[in-house]
Formats: structure tokens, C-alpha cells, sequence
């Protein structure tokens, strides 16, 4: 049963929008901005934007490197995506007027000792299996590439398409775009720009609903922001939500990682320019170079339930990240941050419509959350099938996005689903209209 609407009590000087997007994390930020493309007003809820998961990562865009024994499922969406990226960093900087630190530098995958270089020997079969080029390099030509490297290490193999940006300035330049005036830049072909967002700096509590349709959300403060569509951001917030509809709980739970920031002494010499990911003695770890200078190393994965940074992840990848690199010694340590990522118990994200126990769809709503650590790697996808499914607009590969939508079904944990976590994506493309838009109702280890 949904719940009674209550008063209207609306944000003073809000109008009513097209969509509302909750969460501003990178997901959020990047479904509002496609959605501001395409014509919608909207308005984006979250008391820190860019504060949460976003904030911390480490922005490597890497589908070979992220590939992982049975999550045959998540490979696509991942290489969709980064396949995505330069068009999607075209129409971003050329709105926002800034660089996003997209950078098209390889990854190097080191190993530390034997085990390690037969581990990464037998992930590069799988990755191979993929249609990724995985190169096996030798240490000499390795330490040419990158003369830091180690001169011990065990293996060392080349990965030319996993590329990177820069988190921190991909979400300054959504907010900016998001909030600049006018201009079409970028829009999709015959569309009109949506207007500048709302950005509101408060928590959503709750959904609004009306006519049996979700109509908006309510703030932390009792206040009610109306509009035709909800989109639902909001990470591992998104269980704390009151009003979702009925029987619809899907696991997710925060997994914490530490991550650090380094940076060169001032005059010195730039360390690495390549991204380096390694195994050491089975442990994963990474350093991703920033052109101001600063190298990204992360980033654990636990599940302790502790909010700050641990000191045993701390000097952990300290340790494992010198024996890489062993000029990490010599950084200066900058920042030392730690940071929930959603996970969801396959490592897909939660992404589509939602559906009442007996499948018929929810008017009104979306979800988009779960994506672990995956979310700047997934964003340019995530934020297009999700202005897709609040504006009835297909892209050009229909199939194709039903497949990705059958993988990310929010749905798929239910007892109920049809596709659970084990059933092929369905191939087909997606007969279903797009979700009903009700007039706006009166009354949210490695990163």
C-alpha cells in the first residue's frame, strides 16, 4: 500500500520540476545533467554534493583491468561506458568551460613475486577472452615506460586502453554545467536545453505520492519538492528512504575503503604518467598520477562498519604501493580519506524502473545506485539509460541498452524477479513504455 499523502508543505521559491534527482554524487550530478540535455527541468537533493564515494575515488577507467572471475554480466556495461567517455568529456567540458582530467595514458598491471605474476598471467586469459589487449612486457622494456618501477618486480603486463579523469574535477564541471545559463552545447539534435538545475543542499527523507504515482520527495525538514519524476541517487541512503514502494528492500551495504594522496616535493621531476596497478603478494593495490603533480594510491576494501580512515590501511598501502614504486618513500602525504562505497552482493548496480510485487511498473520513479566501485567508470551509461527511461527517448542501440538494463535490474534480487542474478540478460529491446510522467503533485577494495 502506498503511503497517504500528506499536506503540502513545498520548498519556498522551488517550482514544480520535470524530475528530481536524489543524490549528487558523480551518478546523480551526470543523470541530471543528461536529463538538464534533453529538455527536463530539474532539481538535484543532497546536503554535500560530490561529498560522498565520489569524492574519494580514484577515477580509473578501466574495464579490462576491472575484470573479475564470475561477473561475466558487469563486463559490458563497463566496456560500454568507457567507450562512451570522450564524447561524453566533449559535451561536458565544452558546457561546463573546464577540464575534467580525462586522460588517455595506459595502465601497467605489476606483479610483486611469483604467485603474484601467475595470478596476473591466468586474469589475463579471461581478459583476453573479453577482446582486450593485455600485453606481457618485459621488466626492461617496463622500466622504460615508467623507469620508477621497481626493478624487482616479478611480471609486468600492458593494458593501452584503461585511461582515467580526474573524480574531483569531473563533478566541479557537472555542477557547473548543471547550474550554467542557457546555451545548447552539447544536446542532443533537436532538443532544447532543460534551464539552469536547483540544487537543494538538504537530505531526502521520503518519497511524495499521489494518484498511486510517486510525485516527489520529502526534505529532512518536513518541506515537499513536487515533481513529475523521482530519479533515486542516493548510494547506501537509499534504504533509509521512507515511501518506497512496497516489498522493495534490495540488499546493499556500505564497503569502506581507504585511499590516500600524494604529491611530488616541489621542483621535482614527475614520478609516474602512467597508471600502475599490481598484486602484491595477492593484494591488490594502485597509483594513478595526476597532471597537478598529485598520485592517487588506494584503495582498501572492508566492511568493518567504521567511517574513518584505519591505520592498518593506511601502512598497508603504503608499504605495498613502495614495493611498486619505491619512490612512494619520498612523497609527501597529503590527504587520508576513507569513503562508503553502495555495493550490491553481485557488484551490479541497481539501475531502471521500479515494479510493485506484481510487476506492474511504479509511475513516477527510478532507481540508479549500487555501482560499488564502479561508479565514475559507469557514469556516461548510467546517466544516459537513465534520462532514456524518465524521457521515452531510445538510443541508438536499443538491444544493446535492454541487455545492459536486464544486468542492472533493480529488481533482480526479489523473489519474484524474473531476471535473478544467474538468468542471461534478456536480448530483446524493451516493449514497455516509458515511465508515466502524472502532473506534479499539490500537496541517494579500490575505488
Amino acid at each position: 500500500m502506498n503511503p497517504a499523502p500528506q499536506p503540502s508543505r513545498s520548498v519556498p521559491g522551488t517550482p514544480a520540476v520535470d524530475v528530481v534527482v536524489v543524490g549528487a554524487g558523480v551518478i546523480g550530478l551526470a543523470a541530471a545533467w543528461e536529463l538538464r540535455r534533453r529538455g527536463r527541468t530539474v532539481a538535484v537533493v543532497d546536503p554535500d554534493p560530490g561529498g560522498g564515494a565520489s569524492l574519494a575515488a580514484a577515477g580509473m577507467l578501466a574495464p579490462a583491468s576491472e575484470v573479475q572471475y564470475s561477473q561475466e554480466p558487469l563486463y559490458p556495461l563497463m566496456a560500454a561506458s568507457a567507450a562512451e567517455y570522450p564524447t561524453f568529456v566533449s559535451a561536458l567540458e565544452a558546457a561546463a568551460g573546464a577540464s575534467v582530467g580525462y586522460r588517455r595514458t595506459e595502465t601497467l598491471v605489476c606483479g610483486a613475486d611469483a604467485a603474484d605474476r601467475q595470478a596476473l598471467a591466468d586474469l589475463r586469459l579471461l581478459q583476453m577472452s573479453y577482446g582486450t589487449t593485455v600485453e606481457q612486457v618485459s621488466l626492461r622494456t617496463a622500466r622504460t615506460l615508467e623507469p620508477a618501477l621497481s626493478p624487482r618486480l616479478s611480471s609486468v603486463f600492458r593494458i593501452p586502453s584503461d585511461h582515467q579523469v580526474d573524480p574531483r574535477r569531473l563533478t566541479a564541471a557537472l555542477l557547473g554545467a548543471l547550474v550554467a545559463p542557457g546555451g545548447t552545447e552539447g544536446c542532443p539534435s533537436g532538443r532544447t536545453d532543460g534551464g539552469p538545475a536547483v540544487l537543494i543542499g538538504a537530505s531526502a527523507t521520503g518519497l511524495l505520492w499521489g494518484g498511486g504515482a510517486v510525485s516527489g520527495v520529502v526534505l529532512e525538514d518536513g518541506r515537499e519538492l513536487a515533481a513529475a519524476q523521482t530519479l533515486l541517487a542516493a548510494g547506501t541512503g537509499l534504504s533509509r528512504l521512507h515511501g518506497l514502494p512496497s516489498g522493495y528492500a534490495p540488499p546493499l551495504r556500505p564497503v569502506h575503503g581507504d585511499i590516500l594522496r600524494t604529491r611530488l616535493p616541489a621542483g621535482a621531476p614527475p614520478l609516474l604518467e602512467h597508471t600502475v596497478r599490481g598484486l602484491v603478494h595477492g593484494v591488490p593495490v594502485y597509483l594513478v598520477p595526476r597532471s597537478d603533480g598529485t598520485i592517487v594510491i588506494g584503495a582498501t576494501s572492508r566492511e568493518d562498519g567504521r567511517n574513518g580512515a584505519s591505520a592498518g590501511g593506511v601502512f598497508a598501502l603504503l608499504r605495498d604501493a613502495q614495493t611498486l614504486v619505491p619512490a612512494v618513500a619520498d612523497l609527501d602525504l597529503v590527504e587520508v580519506m576513507a569513503r562508503a562505497r553502495p555495493a550490491t552482493p553481485d557488484d551490479r548496480p541497481y539501475l531502471g524502473a521500479l515494479r510493485r510485487p506484481d510487476g506492474t511498473p511504479v509511475p513516477g520513479v527510478a532507481v540508479s545506485t549500487g555501482f560499488s566501485r564502479h561508479g565514475v567508470l559507469l557514469a556516461p551509461l548510467a546517466a544516459r539509460l537513465a534520462a532514456q527511461l524518465l524521457t521515452g527517448m531510445r538510443g541508438s542501440n536499443p538491444a544493446a541498452d535492454a541487455r545492459f538494463l536486464a544486468a542492472a535490474d533493480p529488481h533482480r534480487f526479489d523473489h519474484s524477479s524474473p531476471n535473478p542474478p544467474a538468468a542471461a540478460p534478456a536480448a530483446a529491446p524493451p516493449t514497455t513504455p516509458p515511465l508515466s510522467t502524472p502532473p506534479p503533485a499539490t500537496s541517494n577494495r579500490s575505488m
